[in-house]
């Protein structure tokens, strides 16, 4: 199926088939890949769980990840320009917030498919009773 904002160009290889995106479909991902980006890092992956359970300053975030004020703050201008949080200023005290919930979605999924990788692992890793002839 060919989408309208993807055009296929053949190139000169084996018949390979080769997208051109529209630059609309190329800014949309680009658009995911920042967010990806952004979540690249256990901290600022704590941050965002953290989040899920509410706002947050700055001073509280800080004490959670263990970093330095600089660091904790540099995290988070990270996570918020790619739309993961957003911010408000209180008083002299920043809070933060979680935007984009969905990415605790994500975040299951990922887990599930951790949890399925280490069961087949063990399961590789674990000695079948039919096979060593084993019996109880």
């Amino acid at each position: 199926m060919i989408r309208p904002d993807i055009t296929v160009i053949k190139s000169s290889g084996a018949g390979k088939m080769t997208p051109k995106l529209s630059k609309r479909e190329r800014a949309r991902l680009e658009a995911r890949a920042k967010v990806f980006k952004a979540l690249a890092h256990p901290s600022r992956l704590l941050v965002v769980q953290e989040l899920s359970r509410g706002e947050r300053c700055v001073c509280e975030l800080t004490k959670l990840v263990g970093s330095d004020m600089s660091t904790v703050s540099k995290h988070l201008t990270v996570l918020q320009a790619a739309g993961v949080v957003d911010s408000e200023k209180r008083g002299s005290q920043v809070y933060y917030g979680l935007r984009m919930p969905c990415v605790l979605g994500f975040f299951k999924c990922v887990e599930g498919a951790l949890q399925a990788a280490a069961k087949e692992q063990m399961e590789l890793a674990t000695p079948s009773r039919e096979r060593t002839g084993l019996k109880r």
